[in-house]
């Protein structure tokens, strides 16, 4: 897919993960609909419409969207696809009081808004003109390193990134029919707000034990560039890509 003059939307796009894809695909010459709990620090941009959108909330969705589609009939910049980078990851025991609660919240914004913020937005995609290279749209969803290797503690979180690995090539199945591709890129730690919150003993055992090259968590614009590669190979569909330096987690850090 040409990415300049596409408009793409981007849950989770004013921070981390999600604002270094924004970032890149601005520099290609995209126009980008950010859709993001807290839009405070997002700098404007004639290219870029910042809309406050809490993603479990399939109403606060459906007015981002609906906002997003008047702006590109006036941008001329037809929709080009929804990549998913709005998540939290909070560790917790299953044994714990708060695991039920966890497990909710996680799922909620992981899983559930990653489902709905698709499904609503096929709506607009389905009656996009096809491009020149046969394609109406792609969908790139985030899983991660975790839903192949978790640790303790991280059961709901690599449940809900697991999900979204396992729905990877259900979903490009059934969204052939309307020339939209779906890949899901799995990241491991990279230096984040999310990674940031570690302990600083837990970031130097994560190095020393995970990681094999290069000894150091993932750069941001490293997943940007992976955004801008699946959105342009119009060959790859229905698959998981693993981004994580070879990293393999052991039982115990």
């Amino acid at each position: 897919m040409k990415i300049e003059n596409r408009t793409f939307i981007v849950s989770g796009g004013a921070s981390g993960l999600g604002l270094a894809a924004v970032n890149e695909l601005l520099r290609s010459n995209a126009f980008v609909s950010i859709l993001d709990k807290d839009t405070t620090n997002v700098t404007p941009s004639p290219r870029l419409l910042a809309l406050r959108t809490d993603i479990t909330k399939n109403d606060e969705i459906s007015i981002a969207l609906e906002r997003t589609v008047t702006w590109t009939q006036k941008t001329g910049a037809p929709l080009g696809g929804v990549i998913h980078c709005a998540g939290i990851g909070v560790p917790g025991l299953m044994n714990n009081v708060n695991a039920s609660r966890v497990w909710d919240a996680t799922v909620s914004v992981n899983l559930s808004g990653t489902f709905h913020l698709t499904q609503l937005a096929m709506k607009y995609l389905v009656d996009v003109p096809l491009s020149e290279d046969g394609e109406r749209g792609v969908i790139i969803m985030v899983s991660s390193s975790v839903a192949y290797e978790g640790l303790v503690g991280q059961v709901a979180y690599a449940g809900s990134k697991g999900a979204i690995r396992s729905m990877t090539l259900p979903m490009a199945r059934e969204m052939a029919k309307y020339a939209v591709r779906v890949v899901t890129i799995a990241p491991s730690s990279f230096t984040t707000p999310m990674t940031d919150s570690l302990r600083s003993n837990t970031k130097q055992a994560l190095l020393d034990k995970a990681v094999v090259f290069p000894k150091r968590f993932g750069h941001p614009s490293e997943f940007a560039h992976t955004v801008k590669w699946v959105l342009e190979c119009g060959y790859v569909n229905g698959e998981s890509i693993k981004l994580t330096g070879g990293t393999r987690t052991p039982v115990k850090l």
